[in-house]
């Protein structure tokens, strides 16, 4: 369990409304995407990482079978949320907006991804390894600083008071947090997620964030990769507990936290998506949603459960993707995106006390 990129959580994603007068549509909506590999599309591919997906078999399903640099077989999870607010897919990373020189303030007003595969709360969670959220905030900054020479201070924080950001992450932290054998009690170690969590949060809204949609850790214990180390420990295939255990408690610590925090913070509306619930409905009850009928088992991978290696070009692939949970031993499929960001946006018993599109419109 050395570097993990983690799965099936969504990240934050910021969406605003600005008028450009080069964008036919004044409405039209931009998306800033940060947050870990299941919304990282490429931003790993212009730093030293070992957590990189830009060969194949990522991208098969993808057009033109490009493999992108997303944890994907196709399209992920920042896709499939943009999608839902009138973009074609998740704008490009920062950090190739960077090579653009003079075309990078151009560029901003067609949305910006931040997302880092393996990226944490803590800053230690896969060090040297990812671009982590505080780097991401950074950046995300360098945007808003672009703005502002370009509309002016006011305008800009109008703007961005009426922007929507999502934010999911806090996979990766669990997951090095049981690789190191962490000493820490585990509720010391959420205490210090949430602190971290806080404090971001905090950053978000002195930079003019007011309005935020956030998505808990959903099962980790539960992804091909536990899955095999369950299997190790006691030879059978169920979930690892323990994982899921810490995630089920950070979630019920995160719902606490932002029922304080945005008591405290003025103008501050948030939604929160239960990823945990939602993605063990459909483990325990996948005939309730046809789409699936593997949810153990990774469609591409090596050995058992597919979780013994990485997703590559010597990988075994499964032909029916659309019916696997899991893309590889971490992440969701194509098709296990766009059925999240579907409850997320339209609303169901997985989110509260809003959807997503409900907050949109909220004003």
């Amino acid at each position: 369990m050395a570097t993990i990129s983690m799965p099936m959580c969504l990240s934050l994603l910021i969406i605003c409304t600005i008028f450009m007068p080069h964008l036919a549509d004044a409405t039209k909506k931009l998306v800033f995407i940060l947050g870990d590999s299941t919304v990282d599309v490429g931003t790993n591919n212009y730093i030293s990482s070992k957590l990189r997906a830009n060969f194949p078999h990522n991208g098969v399903d993808f057009p033109k079978c490009q493999a992108t640099g997303r944890f994907s077989n196709g399209f992920n999870s920042a896709d499939e949320l943009a999608k839902l607010f009138q973009l074609k897919m998740s704008p490009p990373p920062f950090l190739y907006l960077l090579t653009l020189g003079s075309g990078f303030q151009q560029k901003l007003c067609k949305g910006v991804n931040f997302a880092s595969g393996g990226a944490g709360l803590l800053d230690i969670t896969n060090i040297n390894n990812t671009v982590p959220l505080s780097e991401q905030i950074n950046q995300f900054t360098t945007v808003r600083n672009n703005f502002t020479a370009m509309k002016g201070e006011n305008a800009t924080e109008v703007m961005l008071n009426k922007s929507l950001f999502f934010i999911s992450i806090g996979s990766n932290d669990i997951f090095g947090y049981l690789n190191r054998s962490d000493a820490t009690p585990p509720d010391s170690f959420i205490f210090m997620m949430l602190s971290a969590y806080s404090q971001h949060i905090t950053t978000l809204y002195q930079l003019g964030a007011r309005k935020f949609g956030f998505i808990s850790v959903p099962p980790i214990g539960c992804c091909p990769f536990s899955r095999l180390i369950q299997l190790n420990f006691t030879g059978t295939n169920d979930c690892f507990h323990p994982m899921n255990d810490i995630a089920q408690a950070f979630h019920l610590a995160l719902d606490g936290l932002l029922l304080n925090i945005s008591s405290q913070l003025p103008g501050m509306k948030y939604s929160l998506g239960n990823s945990f619930n939602m993605t063990l409905d459909v483990i325990n009850a996948p005939k309730n949603f046809s789409l699936f009928g593997t949810v153990d088992k990774a469609c591409c991978g090596h050995g058992t459960l597919n979780a013994e290696g990485p997703c590559n070009k010597s990988a075994t692939l499964c032909s029916d993707r659309d019916r696997y949970l899991f893309w590889d031993m971490f992440h969701p499929t194509q098709e296990a995106s766009y059925l999240a960001a579907q409850e997320l946006y339209n609303g169901s018993t997985y989110v509260s006390p809003i959807s997503f599109s409900q907050l949109e419109h909220d004003n």
